[in-house]
Order: structure tokens, then C-alpha cells, then sequence
């Protein structure tokens, strides 16, 4: 009986993550995400996959991100019925994710089909929100470090990875021949950050898949709250919008965390701040209800009632018609809105309104993948193109890569080092081109192991311990 492991996506790219194992007749995916970004990726998501997904007989998702979640509102769609493992905090992310992510295409679609922009006649949803409502109900969630079975012959383990809330690497024992241990990094976050507890080592595997989104950069050194408050001072002088495209999950917390702090500390002004995004004030929420995943900082602060991120006030626009409102808004005043790439979601119309005034500054604060306009603008893009028009970018744009929730080679080099043995098979995921190259090179320089690039669509016989 053979087991076997197919790249689905998240190899050659940083989105998408989706890998399929085969063991027999049983099939199993660890994660199962949208493709985001270019043109040519997006379009896969249309694609029937090279599975049949009734067959599929469970998914066990890394954590919430829709990279990484997205596609199961499809699968479910194309038929799929088995469980969905996540931990706790994924699940009651999905809860909103899903939805919003269903509505985002539904609205998408309407407002194409209302401006005529669109190629098809009409434009449709890749999926809606009643299959949204069907995924969710598939979840089955575990807590960290509780073994539980996928499916017949196959256990999984979720230990914390830090990335955000909920996020964990999965570990599988397989037994079919002989016995078989595959790991899974998902997203990899970073040591000493706030709110979420660090990375969890894992002590053993025959088989890793490890994330490389950042396998070709350090961070910088030295707190990104410094870098930060220098931003909202210089758009603050300015006088205009300080416009901080922020996935609503993790990221936008974050920022709330450190701005508040930087408040309190007097190194900035207080200035107006617009959480406008429905999905971010949920997950804000939710975030105060899993002590699982809080570091003792956040524990300390939920004790004693002065979370920044529960007790202090904002200004929430849930509805459309209080997002378009903020047009009128005069600066100087913050708008942290979804998404944190800028593929969709209310940032892209305040992106419209306010790139072409020069008083306007807009902060990248995470990954921005290949073919997003969070990569033209970090590029230096003179224009955009949003909703059919091209529009002039007169903006300031800044960049602080030191508050991704993604680890560096540095931190992805730590976490390595905690296997007790190199595992017999290492398959680098999870990247583009430079970065997934980088690690490789690393690892083989530092740990004198054996790594391949992973490549979309191949199939790799997973080996047997002797």
C-alpha cells in the first residue's frame, strides 16, 4: 500500500496551500486554501482540481487564513462531506471568515456585473454563502498537543506555531507498511511577539513540509513600534489619511495592540482610528475569548481590564454605507481596513478615493505576494487599477516589514533545529522562487540537510522508516 503527497498549491507560490496525501485508497488534504494574487493563479480556483472531491475523506487545516481555508466553501460545493480538524480558535475564525469571504466574491461579482467591467456575462461568485454555511458545518475542532484521528490508520497532532490566532503545525502519523511521520509547518510566526503564545518545536519526522515566505530575509532588528510611530507622526504632519491595508485577522489586532501602547507612552498623537472592517471587529473579539493561544502579557491585561484591545475606543464602520461615509472624513486620522494585500475588500475604495491626494500615506505592514496591488504600490507603481480605471498614485507609501506575522530564515532556522534527528525527506513550501532557494541554501549550509523545492502538481512517494 503506498503513500504518496501531491504539491496543489502553496509550492512555487506563497498562496493556495493545499497538499493531498494518498495513503491506499484513503485521501486526506492538509490545508485547503484560495489562490490569491496574480491573474494566472486566481484562475485555478475556477479549475476542477486533479481529485475527485467526494473522495476526499478529510482536511486538516494549519489555521484560518483564507490562503489557506478558502477553497473549502468549493470543496463542499463539489461535493465534499468529510471533517474539517482546526483548532478551536480556527474555528471560531471560519465562522466569520468563510461568510465574508463568500460575500466579498457575491459583492464583487454584483458590483462587476454593475459596472460592466467583467469579462463574463454575468459575472458569478466562485462560491456563496449558503456553501459557506455548509463548510462550517464540517468542522471538528481539537485542542493543542490531543492526538485525534484524520481517518482510518492516520492520527494528527496540532502544536502551536504562532503565526496567528489558532495557527498550528500539524503532525501525522501514517500507518500503512510500515509506520510514517509527516510534519507540517503551516505558517510559521516569531518569538517574543505580543498577544500570541511562540512557536511549539516538534521533536520528530520522516517526512516535513516547511513554509518559506520569508526563507530569504531578516527581520529588522529593534521594535517595529519605533518605525510605526514615525509613520503615524509624518501623516499625522501631513494632515491626510494614514491608509493601512491589515488582514483582519492577526495583523489588524496587532496594530491596535501597538498604536494604543504607543499612545499611552505619548510617542504619538491620538489620532481618529477607523477599524473598518466587519470581519476584523469579530475576530478582535474573538481573540479576547481564546486564553489558549495569549501570551501572558495579554493574560496579564485581560485580567486586570486593560486590554488594548477590548478596552479601548474605536471608531467600528460594519455597514457600506458608514464605510463610504469615511470619504468625507478630513485628516489627519487612521484607516486600518481588510485586506492586507489589497486583492479586495473596502480598502481597495479608500485606496481609490485618497492615492491620488499627496497628503494621503499608505503603510504595507505584511507580505504583499506577487501580482497584488500591495506589491505594485510597494514596488513604486504609479498607477493602480481598481473597478476597470486607472488610478494615480500621489500617495507617500512605507513598508514595515518587521510586524509580519510570518517567521525569517533566521526563525524558520530556529524551529528546525528543535527535530532531534533530520528528517528523511524535507520538501520547502510555501514561496516564491528567491526566497524558497534561499532556505534551501541555509539549510544545507547550516544543518547539512537534504531539502528539495517543492513543484506544483508533482507527486512524491513518501518513504518508510527502515
Amino acid at each position: 500500500m503506498k503513500a504518496t503527497l501531491q504539491f496543489l498549491g502553496g509550492a512555487g507560490t506563497v498562496t493556495g496551500s493545499k497538499y493531498l496525501i494518498r495513503v491506499g485508497e484513503r485521501q486526506l488534504l492538509l490545508d485547503c486554501g484560495l489562490f490569491q494574487g496574480l491573474k494566472e493563479l486566481r484562475l485555478r480556483n475556477w479549475r476542477e482540481p486533479p481529485f475527485e472531491s467526494s473522495k476526499i475523506d478529510a482536511v486538516v487545516l494549519s489555521h484560518a487564513h483564507i490562503d489557506h481555508s478558502g477553497y473549502l466553501p468549493l470543496l463542499v460545493k463539489r461535493s465534499f462531506r468529510g471533517p474539517v480538524h482546526c483548532t478551536p480558535a480556527t474555528q471560531s475564525l471560519l465562522k466569520i471568515m468563510l461568510p465574508d469571504s463568500a460575500h466579498l466574491q457575491e459583492e464583487e461579482a454584483a458590483y462587476a456585473n454593475r459596472k460592466g467591467f467583467s469579462k463574463h456575462r454575468p459575472a458569478k461568485p466562485l462560491y456563496d454563502g449558503g456553501d459557506a454555511a455548509k463548510a462550517l458545518t464540517l468542522l471538528s475542532p481539537h485542542a493543542y498537543g490531543e492526538p485525534f484521528e484524520v481517518t482510518e490508520g492516520v492520527q494528527a497532532t496540532f502544536r502551536r506555531a504562532g503565526h496567528i490566532l489558532g495557527s498550528a503545525t500539524i503532525e501525522l502519523n501514517i500507518d500503512h507498511e510500515k509506520s510514517l511521520t509527516l510534519v507540517f509547518s503551516g505558517d510559521l510566526g516569531r518569538w517574543g511577539r505580543p498577544m500570541i503564545r511562540d512557536p511549539e518545536l516538534v521533536p520528530d519526522a520522516d517526512v516535513l513540509l516547511v513554509e518559506s515566505t520569508y526563507g530569504n530575509r531578516i527581520h529588522a532588528d529593534g521594535d517595529p513600534s519605533e518605525e510605526f510611530a514615525r509613520v503615524v507622526n509624518q501623516a499625522a504632519e501631513r494632515g491626510g489619511a494614514l491608509l493601512i491595508p491589515a488582514f483582519a485577522v492577526g495583523r489588524t489586532q496587532e496594530l491596535i495592540w501597538r498604536l494604543r501602547k504607543l499612545e499611552e507612552a505619548g510617542k504619538v498623537p491620538r489620532l481618529p482610528v477607523y477599524i473598518d472592517s466587519p470581519m476584523a471587529i469579530d475576530a478582535t473579539q474573538i481573540f479576547c475569548q481564546h486564553p489558549e493561544d495569549h501570551d501572558i502579557d495579554m493574560k496579564l491585561l485581560m485580567d486586570e481590564h486593560r486590554c488594548p484591545l477590548c478596552c479601548k475606543p474605536y471608531t467600528f464602520t460594519r455597514t457600506a454605507d458608514e464605510s463610504k461615509a469615511l470619504n468625507e472624513v478630513k485628516g489627519p486620522f487612521i484607516i486600518i481596513s481588510a485586506s492586507g494585500m489589497a486583492t479586495g475588500g473596502r480598502i481597495v475604495h479608500h485606496l481609490k478615493q485618497r492615492l491620488p491626494d499627496e497628503r494621503t500615506t499608505v503603510l504595507l505592514v505584511g507580505f504583499q505576494a506577487a501580482g497584488t496591488r500591495g506589491r505594485a504600490l510597494q514596488d513604486g507603481a504609479k498607477f493602480l487599477r481598481m473597478h476597470g480605471q486607472e488610478v494615480p498614485v500621489r500617495a507617500h507609501v512605507e513598508t514595515i516589514s518587521g510586524l509580519s506575522a510570518h517567521a525569517d530564515q533566521n526563525e524558520i532556522l530556529r524551529w528546525l533545529r528543535g527535530f532531534a534527528k533530520p528528517p528523511r525527506q524535507v520538501f520547502i513550501v510555501h514561496g516564491e522562487s528567491a526566497s524558497s532557494s534561499a532556505l534551501q541554501d541555509i539549510i544545507k549550509k547550516q544543518l547539512s540537510w537534504h531539502a528539495e523545492i517543492a513543484k506544483d502538481l508533482q507527486v512524491i512517494p513518501l518513504r518508510d522508516r527502515d
